[in-house]
């Protein structure tokens, strides 16, 4: 079978991964609805995500 490999990229936050969305929000220390609101306003990037995190609180 010819199956595509997974791309995974150390900077960017798969959102179908319910791992990382759930460690993610745990160590920013945000509810579900917060970080999706985070998520929204500044894309997949962790860093972009970090930074926008730290002006909530």
């Amino acid at each position: 079978m010819n199956r595509r490999e997974p791309s995974y990229f150390r900077n960017s936050l798969d959102l179908r991964d319910k791992a990382q969305v759930k460690f993610l929000g745990k160590h920013l220390k945000l509810s579900d609805d917060q970080f999706m609101s985070v998520v929204r306003k500044s894309g997949r990037s962790i860093s972009a995500i970090t930074r926008q995190a730290l002006t909530l609180r």
